[in-house]
């Protein structure tokens, strides 16, 4: 029996670079205009979409039960509420299921898609927060990650995650790494995860949208 995913549906996730926030119909056209670009689809081996399909793909991601979706938000817009939260996007995470007779199994998929985001620490932070959302709220234990063997910079980073290398694929020019989490290597991992707080999605985002009240409409 699947792990229902959709606990994510209204959990924001606050670090010190970044907010984490479900992926919803707002964030659509902004996602597929970074999805239109040849690199990212060769990056995330993806298949261009139309805008229609891209909406279709939002609501399956939200709502199957294998899949847990948060967009990457840079903390510092968005703490501005003059910014619309869709402006402040900087890529994407997501868990999803990949054993339906081993529901503590999952892949972790990470996207910085704005390129001057990239290199400044944030997929870092997102990995930590998102394994540590995986294992203490969906009851992960196992993670996966597929990586571009090109890809030198995201294998390095996994690997001081203590990812190890299960396998190569030279068809599909990528890696496969793997980790399983005990409590010992989480401390070691994690350490103090103290500055990640979990709030209510549709309150916070309330309360920035009512402080900020345009002068002209």
């Amino acid at each position: 029996m699947l792990l229902i995913m959709r606990i994510n549906e209204d959990t924001l996730l606050e670090g010190e670079k970044v907010v984490l926030v479900p992926y919803n119909a707002d964030h659509v056209p902004r996602y597929h205009q970074w999805m239109c670009s040849p690199e990212l689809q060769k990056l995330t081996a993806s298949e261009p979409l139309t805008l229609e399909q891209e909406y279709d793909m939002q609501r399956s991601w939200r709502e199957d039960d294998d899949k847990c979706t948060f967009i990457i938000l840079d903390k510092q817009k968005w703490a501005d509420p003059s910014i619309p939260e869709q402006e402040c996007m900087v890529g994407d995470v997501n868990i999803f299921l990949t054993d339906p007779s081993d529901a503590s199994l999952a892949e972790l998929e990470i996207m910085i898609a704005v390129p001057c985001y990239r290199g400044k620490g944030l997929g870092k932070e997102v990995t930590r927060m998102m394994m540590c959302y995986g294992i203490h709220k969906l009851g992960i234990q196992k993670f996966e990650v597929k990586i571009g063997l090109d890809n030198k910079i995201s294998i390095a980073m996994f690997k001081n995650f203590h990812f190890k290398e299960l396998s190569i694929s030279e068809v599909f020019r990528e890696v496969t790494l793997g980790v399983t989490m005990n409590e010992a290597l989480q401390k070691h991992v994690f350490g103090n995860m103290d500055f990640m707080l979990q709030r209510e999605y549709g309150k916070a985002r309330d309360i920035r949208q009512a402080l900020f009240t345009p002068s002209s409409l």
